[in-house]
């Protein structure tokens, strides 16, 4: 047999931060569930794309199909007929805590007193080590290595104690520390929780019929895809309970202070997704026209890197009133590929992904914006494919301040060590990626133009403000330099 070769993690991910997961939620006893759930997270499929499950309630009994791949590869129409109920819970995964294994996939299962809970978690735990050690004291099992377990143990836990779903869920979400949206499924109904800082979203959606039934996913595009109607959002520190009865809630958390991943409305929510009352397009649009204001460019031409910095460059455009174009096509209509290329495509840059048109871009003076620069590699092999294609000169805007620090709570930004800001200066990373001008958005242009207070957004990845408490172990994995550099 012929050997597989292996390729690296670095090799085959993105030069991006990447996202946690993707949740959905509903109590819909006359609707097909599980359809609904697949919709609702073929919607949310790009904030993960590492497995996929669904777990289904039929009064006491328990539904539940999950496994590697892709939403659409790893649910049909013959498996999703298998999962019947009144009630779903469903989870897209990228793994950040516990490696990417079939095990690790969720909704998590565990059994109760009181039946079965099903729990399907968005972020991360900065305290996982330290619950687990509390739950060996109560003489849990584990069959995997996510953070994802620990809680709902820690849920089935006070359950066992006595408590009912409600008063046990309260008990065990006091026990965790980080970032958690939840979806949770018990025979009596669907619950919703978010952490006291709500560093991941969560909203709340109406389906448009006359009985009570409610919806709960992580963008709205998860409720616009199924034709719910958005109601509001889960508050941070806030229980949400749906069953017959329609919804109701409690502050589980004795104090809560929003502080949502401001790399959300940048880049990692979808562009049709609402907040604030506006689409997250608006807003990008939007620190596209700051970043023109703050770093004019005198070019002949703007473009933006398809599709996340194509709404900044059109802001880029109307404030510079330099003509906006597409200088790149993405390759939209195949998956990800396992094969690696031959050297020779290696050395060529990045056109499997992204492929420059020649006869738009030659003999232009060009300024690119993306949303971001995390190691820098994407980045130089753009700027090489472009003036191969014929550009005089590639000047590059970013719509997003350095990124300097790893994120603790639920994004993959690697350690810091592999952050190029953190080790490069603005001149030396321009240098490096090979453009003639490069300017970075300033943070408090990033956060004005949320319209809301600059206080209620985590931006630890720009500044190493971490908002919630990293342990020291914990914290020294990733923030491998003593000091950062000023950039």
């Amino acid at each position: 047999m012929i050997p597989t070769p292996s390729l690296s993690r670095d090799e085959t991910r993105p030069d991006k931060p990447e996202e946690a997961c993707g949740v959905f939620g509903v109590y819909a006893p006359n609707e097909d569930v599980a359809k609904l759930t697949y919709f609702g997270l073929y919607a949310l499929q790009h904030r993960g794309q590492e497995s996929a499950g669904i777990a289904t309630f039929q009064g006491d009994r328990v539904h539940c199909y999950k496994d590697m791949g892709l939403v659409s590869r790893v649910f049909n129409e013959e498996i999703l007929s298998q999962l019947p109920g009144t009630m779903a819970i469903g989870h897209n995964r990228y793994s950040t805590t516990g490696s990417s294994h079939v095990r690790n996939a969720q909704p998590a299962l565990v059994e109760t007193r009181l039946g079965t809970l099903a729990l399907a978690h968005n972020g991360n735990l900065v305290n996982t080590r330290e619950l687990r050690e509390e739950l060996d004291r109560r003489n849990c099992d584990f069959e995997t290595s996510s953070d994802s377990e620990a809680i709902a143990l820690a849920i089935a836990t006070e359950v066992d104690r006595g408590q009912d779903w409600q008063e046990a869920m309260a008990s065990a979400l006091k026990l965790c520390r980080g970032a958690f949206s939840l979806t949770l499924g018990t025979p009596i109904g669907i619950f919703a929780a978010r952490d006291p800082n709500g560093v991941r979203p969560l909203v709340i959606g109406k389906l448009d019929t006359e009985l009570n039934d409610y919806v709960f996913a992580s963008e709205t595009c998860g409720l616009d895809i199924i034709g719910a109607r958005y109601v509001r959002d889960v508050q941070p520190g806030e229980l949400v309970f749906a069953n017959e009865n329609g919804i109701s809630s409690q502050m589980w958390a004795d104090e809560s202070s929003p502080k949502l991943c401001v790399f959300e409305n940048i880049y990692f929510a979808r562009p049709d997704s609402m907040t604030n009352g506006e689409s997250l397009y608006s807003y990008r649009i939007r620190i596209g026209e700051v970043l023109a204001k703050e770093s004019p460019a005198d070019v002949d031409m703007v473009i933006g890197v398809p599709d996340s910095g194509i709404p900044a460059a059109i802001g880029f455009s109307r404030v510079s009133g330099i003509p906006y174009a597409e200088g790149l096509i993405k390759n939209r209509y195949v998956g990800r590929t396992f094969i690696q290329p031959t050297q020779h495509m290696r050395e060529s840059g990045i056109r499997m992904k992204l492929n420059p048109l020649k006869d738009v871009l030659e003999g232009q003076r060009i300024v690119i914006v993306d949303d971001s620069i995390i190691r820098g590699t994407t980045s130089r092999k753009l700027v090489k494919a472009l003036r191969e294609a014929g550009a005089t000169e590639v000047h590059m805007r970013v719509s997003s301040p350095p990124v300097t620090h790893p994120c603790f709570y639920g994004i993959d930004t690697d350690n810091q060590k592999q952050l190029i800001a953190a080790t490069k200066s603005v001149a030396e990373i321009r240098e490096q990626i090979g453009v003639d001008s490069l300017a970075y958005l300033s943070w408090e242009g990033m956060l004005d133009a949320t319209g809301k207070g600059r206080d209620r957004f985590c931006s630890a990845c720009f500044t190493g403000d971490y908002p919630i408490q990293i342990p020291e172990q914990l914290k020294h994995s990733k923030l491998m330099l003593e000091e950062a550099i000023e950039v």
